[in-house]
């Protein structure tokens, strides 16, 4: 009989994974499924990223194997993106690493830094990657709460308090996934300096900087994020090219090489046409995201009405691509109250206990479902 390795002994296959199965036999029995739980942009990638991509198949190297690095116009393109929209100066030649999808740089990153018995913090509620590549690794996930009533921003207090002899890395996420809570300098800073004292590398996950938020921010404009930080992000939300898979991740020359190390062992490098309408989408101006978020917001304003019929609390000052709401006390659980919501009213929503045990008593709700059918749900209850 052939065993399994022991790292799976604590993985679990992925939530929406398994869900989904579910969710389409539903519909595949003929139920009208609404799937308000899944975070796939449903709106298309801006007309010249296609035809960069179409222009792109044509060229002799575009079906050659590509540079582990990234085309270097790609890594230009990604180092003018920061310094347009987050005031951070780049070197694209040696500070920029394009990703396969900023999902695949959370395995590099922990491959490249951690070894079995190492601590990494991990924000709960928080995205169940960062724990299932803490698992794969061999590493031990130490989690740190983030609670509503301290607007699910860190608690330093509590986590000096934390035996963090072991501790080599640290998760965040701002704007925050699930919650959609923004942060302020002032937090960047605690945590920056936080790094500093324990020697942990900091790493910022940070795909949602640009929808409904009038204020992105990076943790590499931060004085001294140089020395303990780096920033994952993509163009899957705000591009809308999820199934492109393309990422990137930010910050000094060394931090990168060790992560390359792994990546150029890993893949054979990023298709040629997805990297030059990668390079279409970074060039777009303000007007694009102005354009997004009109949509966003008319979703985001219906989803308010849905999750307020479904007698659910939420802020409404929330940034990013979903709604987390609160359910209120009599229900018995998150789970209970999503699984209901699909049998009887044949609407899918995410329960907040996927993302750690302080989601629980919370839902998500997704944006990219087009207005009409927001609109049908609320008729529905």
């Amino acid at each position: 009989m052939v065993v399994p390795a022991n790292r799976l002994d604590q993985i679990q296959e992925y939530y929406f994974s398994s869900k989904l199965r579910e969710v389409r036999q539903l519909l595949s029995d003929g139920n009208p499924i609404i799937n308000l739980g899944i975070g796939s942009p449903d709106l298309a990638p801006a007309p010249t990223v296609i035809q960069a991509l179409l222009d792109a198949l044509s060229d002799p190297k575009a079906h050659q194997y590509q540079s582990y690095q990234g085309i270097p116009e790609l890594r230009q393109g990604i180092a003018d993106f920061y310094k347009r929209y987050f005031e951070v100066n780049l070197q694209w030649e040696s500070e920029v690493l394009p990703l396969m999808g900023s999902k695949e740089g959370i395995m590099h990153i922990a491959m490249a830094f951690l070894n079995p018995g190492d601590a990494v913090l991990i924000p709960n509620p928080g995205y169940p990657t960062y724990t299932s590549v803490t698992h794969l690794v061999g590493a031990t996930p130490l989690y740190y709460e983030l609670k509503e009533e301290n607007q699910w921003q860190p608690d330093f207090e509590a986590l000096e308090a934390m035996d963090l002899s072991k501790t080599k890395l640290m998760w965040i996420s701002y704007p925050h996934m699930p919650t959609g809570t923004s942060t302020t300098v002032g937090v960047l800073e605690q945590l920056i300096g936080f790094a500093k004292k324990h020697n942990i590398l900091l790493v910022n996950d940070n795909p949602y900087s640009f929808i409904l938020n009038q204020e992105p921010l990076s943790i590499l404009k931060i004085n001294g994020a140089n020395e303990v930080a780096m920033e994952l992000n993509s163009l899957s939300k705000t591009y809308n090219l999820a199934g492109w898979r393309v990422g990137m991740l930010c910050g000094k020359k060394e931090f990168i090489e060790e992560v390359l190390k792994v990546k150029s062992n890993m893949d054979s490098g990023m298709f040629f046409g997805i990297q030059k309408g990668a390079v279409a989408a970074l060039a777009l101006n303000s007007d694009w995201f102005e354009a997004q978020n009109m949509i966003y917001q008319e979703r985001k304003e219906l989803v308010h009405k849905l999750a307020s019929k479904l007698g659910l609390t939420f802020d409404p000052k929330s940034v990013g691509l979903f709604v987390w709401a609160k359910l209120p006390p009599h229900y018995p659980s998150a789970e209970a109250f999503i699984d209901t919501l699909l049998y009887q009213k044949h609407l899918f929503i995410a329960p907040g206990t996927i993302f750690g045990s302080q989601g629980e008593g919370y839902v998500r709700f997704s944006l990219c479902v087009e207005a009409a059918q927001i609109q049908e749900a609320i008729n529905r209850i």
